[in-house]
């Protein structure tokens, strides 16, 4: 017969240690994340509608993944931000009740409003919030097209709530189930909402906000109420008979992962160098996109992308090797979120240093760049740097010795079979 009173402890043992556990449950957003990307896919496979394109889906979610791994390092400090204002600043000491929950959220919206209506107005704000909006697809691997960027002038703005008086945890959760709510507006799979269509914003206003179509740019605003839309002038139906079209007006025809983040900037960079006099330059960091010279683009594009033309057809094995580095990457994403109290600095970097690194090899692969395979090397090192991380011992430094000499002694022949594997048709 067991011993029930060892039975008993090691019960108790195992409850203890559940509960101490310091889990970041906000990290099964990830797998909902990807629940309903896969069903909107296998709903729009089933009616014969093809919304999802390889690349585009892919260069998607990769943004996103870096905006997750990365948030996870700063969402403490802008808690802290809030908190330092609200301390130091804040004009009133407002109290949770019903009537401020509810001015809060009226207040949060009017502010997305507004930050979203100059990021499309004033070009320093639109560097962060282009890569939202260069998909040529209106899905839900769209929602996740957010960058650091984005989130921390996006964290600016909300500063203004604490500055009133409302208090940071407050603010800090309503702004997380604020958030929740554009994740589903990006699809074309939910139709017209009724009566809702005139208080709410809805796929159908938010489809037309991504629009490149000329009569609808830099409308709908909205967050969660259209409301600001109509009272503002920036509110817009969809016309009869124009077919929508998603992305840039100028589209970039690549999916390189940092030249997504970075041409609007270095765009920027080129016109401020150029630009003759105070007020030009004025204009380059505060004036609109359309302000700036579109020639440079070009220039640019030559420099950094060496050919404008997009890609051949990416081959069966790019497909099957970048899905299977972006599934890892998520698979990393959420072992990175969930663990991240467990996680030695060391370790965190590692791992989200292998992340990063995939995230701009993909998107590369998918351009065809052959300098793919120096990411390929590092994260190989960064794989051998990782075991030594986790197991400190004479054994695991020797057999990284030896594996790093094998991949320089074999690197060329390595890379030749690398290249003819993944790009051979």
């Amino acid at each position: 017969m067991p011993d029930q009173s060892s039975s008993g402890s090691c019960h108790r043992f195992f409850n203890q240690s559940i509960a101490a556990m310091k889990l970041n449950y906000l990290a099964f957003a990830v797998p909902l994340f990807l629940f309903f990307i896969g069903w909107e896919y296998l709903y729009t496979k089933r009616k014969g509608k093809n919304f999802f394109q390889y690349a585009e889906s892919v260069a998607n979610i990769n943004v996103g993944i870096a905006e997750r791994l990365l948030d996870t390092m700063t969402t403490g400090l802008f808690f802290f931000f809030f908190q330092y204002i609200h301390k130091h600043f804040a004009l009133f000491d407002i109290k949770p009740t019903i009537f401020t929950w509810v001015t809060l959220f009226l207040l949060t919206d009017l502010v997305w409003y507004w930050y979203h209506r100059l990021a499309h107005e004033i070009n320093s704000f639109w560097a962060v919030h282009v890569v939202h909006h260069q998909s040529e697809d209106f899905n839900y691997t769209v929602s996740a097209r957010i960058t650091l960027f984005q989130a921390v002038v996006r964290g600016l703005f909300w500063s203004v709530l604490p500055l009133i008086g409302f208090p940071p945890l407050m603010t800090s959760v309503l702004l997380l189930v604020h958030g929740m709510y554009p994740f589903f507006i990006h699809t074309r799979t939910l139709g017209k909402w009724g009566w809702l269509e005139h208080v709410l914003v809805t796929p159908s206003h938010h489809a037309l906000h991504h629009a490149s179509n000329p009569e609808y740019l830099d409308k709908n605003y909205g967050d969660v109420l259209i409301i600001w839309d109509k009272i503002f002038g920036t509110f817009v139906k969809e016309k009869d008979g124009v077919a929508i079209a998603y992305g840039l007006t100028t589209p970039l025809r690549s999916y390189s992962f940092l030249w997504q983040h970075f041409h609007f900037w270095l765009e920027m960079y080129m016109n401020f160098r150029r630009a003759k006099g105070f007020k030009a330059r004025w204009k380059v960091i505060f004036g609109k996109p359309d302000d700036l010279d579109p020639r440079y683009r070009m220039v640019l594009e030559r420099k950094f992308l060496r050919n404008r033309q997009p890609a051949a057809a990416p081959t069966t094995a790019i497909r099957q090797y970048v899905t299977g580095q972006t599934a890892a990457s998520l698979v990393l994403l959420f072992i990175i979120l969930l663990f991240e109290h467990y996680l030695t600095g060391w370790q965190l970097f590692l791992f989200s240093a292998f992340v990063i690194i995939s995230l701009v090899n993909s998107g590369a692969i998918l351009d065809q760049r052959r300098w793919i395979f120096y990411l390929e090397f590092s994260r190989a090192l960064l794989v051998l740097f990782a075991f030594a991380a986790f197991y400190p011992n004479n054994y695991t430094y020797t057999g990284i010795i030896i594996a790093i000499s094998l991949l320089l002694w074999y690197f060329r022949s390595i890379r030749r079979y690398y290249l003819s594997l993944l790009y051979s048709s």
